[in-house]
């Protein structure tokens, strides 16, 4: 017997979560749900991370919500604004009595005769004790992320033992550890070591930057001048709806652009770094990536923060490969020994596909990598379920609000035709299939077969064009032929 029973059991209470509980209570007030949230409080990522500096990579009008204005100072805005906005909302929609806390997600069972999902659940007793508990609903959503929680990605890295200072992945920052003074090497060139070392550098003696290869560097002000102009003409709702619809446009024209003219962008984008970086500047080794533009994320520089660190002598950086740690720091591959009090191995994310946990559909076990993505939410096979994925060229939130909105009609339609079941039907065997997702990032290709699979096309290409899924998931029919109903 399960513990508790829902029409929706949502999976995480990050920005995906909260935002999908806004849209059920929106959109469909006569249908029951819970969240279950590993932690002890919401925010997903903007709760675990507590490195200094950390930021959002997307401008807060598209990262945010379409139904709830930013209206902070910085578009680009800071972990603890992120999390008062995300409080902020979860209060105004009533979202936390339905938050589970401390409920981990370790499975679920499919059940066609009953047209139920069973979840198998964790629950922290908060002494310790972990007690099983199963819960019962009719549509699964998972909103838990990508990426392992318990641990990011770090190398085996040769002579890590022989370091005698500490060593720290930036998801499992101490609280309060002081760098005051020390000299800090942050392996990485990714969105968090561009985060961390100017911060870093405010109290460091130095910080070094130490990269295998360059990252396209993209500085943008941290405020919007547009945006605070339409803020005093129009008010917070209308400013935020125009602003949201210009960052939108502008990420579409400039993502189509790195795909029509890389080698064009790809100087444009060394020459604004090299305009910013001292006179003389090694830019081709530095500051010039070996990849085309938006084969993986540009890396935001709010204010140019990263660059002024650079000018003054507070940060540096080294592109070379690591040989071995010693006692003292860090022996190149060059020969070049690097001196340091304190490293920091930002080096990516473990992608953890459905939180790595398992699904079983009428006895018979999923294997995630034989799943084809149906209109990028949903899974050719896998009856009342959906998972929320964003985007990889733009702002996670954007796809995530079309995806709670796709699910609360799928919802509505299996209501007024008084079906129990929905699910994608792939017919086509002949259909090419593409991997998951065309990015050439560590953290996607380490897992790659182990992902989800896309067709060559829709609805099974997963598309990353808003204007494309806001038409489909919006405006498009619910019952096309390919997501079937049945009682």
């Amino acid at each position: 017997m399960a513990d508790e029973s829902f029409d929706v059991l949502i999976v995480g209470a990050g920005l995906s979560g909260i935002g999908a509980a806004c849209h059920l209570q929106r959109d469909c007030p006569d249908r029951s749900f819970a969240i279950l949230e590993a932690r002890q409080g919401l925010g997903g990522t903007w709760d675990l991370f507590r490195y200094p500096g950390i930021r959002s990579d997307s401008d807060m009008y598209t990262l945010g919500y379409s139904f709830k204005p930013w209206t902070g100072a910085k578009a680009i805005a800071d972990g603890p604004s992120i999390m008062a906005y995300l409080r902020e909302t979860a209060r105004e929609h009533d979202i936390e009595r339905h938050i589970r806390y401390g409920h981990r997600f370790t499975g679920a069972q499919w059940s066609s005769a009953d047209a139920q999902w069973t979840v198998d659940v964790e629950r922290d007793m908060g002494d310790g004790r972990l007690e099983p508990l199963r819960i019962r609903c009719n549509f699964l959503l998972m909103c838990s992320g990508y990426y392992d929680y318990a641990e990011g990605y770090t190398p085996d890295f040769p002579g890590r033992e022989r370091f005698a200072g500490p060593v720290i992945h930036p998801q499992h920052w101490p609280a309060q550890l002081d760098v005051t003074g020390r000299r800090v090497v942050v392996i990485g060139s990714g969105a968090t070591a561009v985060t961390l070392i100017p911060e870093l550098a405010r109290q460091a003696a130095h910080v070094t930057m130490l990269q295998r290869s360059p990252t396209y560097m993209v500085s943008r002000p941290s405020a919007d001048p547009i945006a605070d102009g339409l803020h005093r003409r129009f008010g917070p709702r209308i400013a935020h709806a125009l602003t949201r619809w210009k960052n939108v446009l502008f990420g579409m024209f400039i993502y189509r652009l790195c795909q029509r003219r890389p080698d064009k962008v790809k100087a444009r984008l060394i020459g604004l770094a090299a305009q910013q970086l001292p006179a003389g500047y090694d830019v081709a080794r530095h500051f010039t990536p070996r990849y085309r533009p938006w084969e993986q994320r540009l890396c935001l520089v709010p204010d140019g923060d990263l660059f002024k660190a650079i000018r003054d002598g507070k940060a540096s950086v080294v592109t070379d490969r690591i040989e071995t740690f010693t006692e003292t720091g860090i022996r190149l591959a060059s020969g070049t020994e690097l001196p340091a009090d304190l490293i920091v191995t930002a080096t990516g994310l473990k992608l953890k596909v459905m939180q790595g946990q398992a699904l079983v559909v009428d006895g018979q076990a999923v294997d995630p990598a034989a799943l084809v993505s149906y209109k990028g939410l949903m899974f050719a096979g896998l009856p009342n379920f959906a998972s929320v994925f964003g985007y990889t060229n733009a702002s996670w939130t954007l796809k995530a609000d079309l995806a709670s909105g796709f699910v609360c009609r799928v919802l509505d339609h299996l209501r007024k035709t008084g079906t129990r079941q929905c699910v994608p039907r792939l017919d086509d065997s002949a259909l090419p299939l593409r991997p998951w997702v065309d990015f050439s990032s560590g953290y996607f290709q380490r897992v790659i077969d182990r992902l989800p699979r896309q067709g060559a096309a829709m609805p099974w290409r997963l598309s990353q064009n808003y204007v494309t899924d806001l038409v489909t998931l919006r405006h498009g029919a619910v019952d096309d032929g390919v997501l079937r109903f049945s009682a």
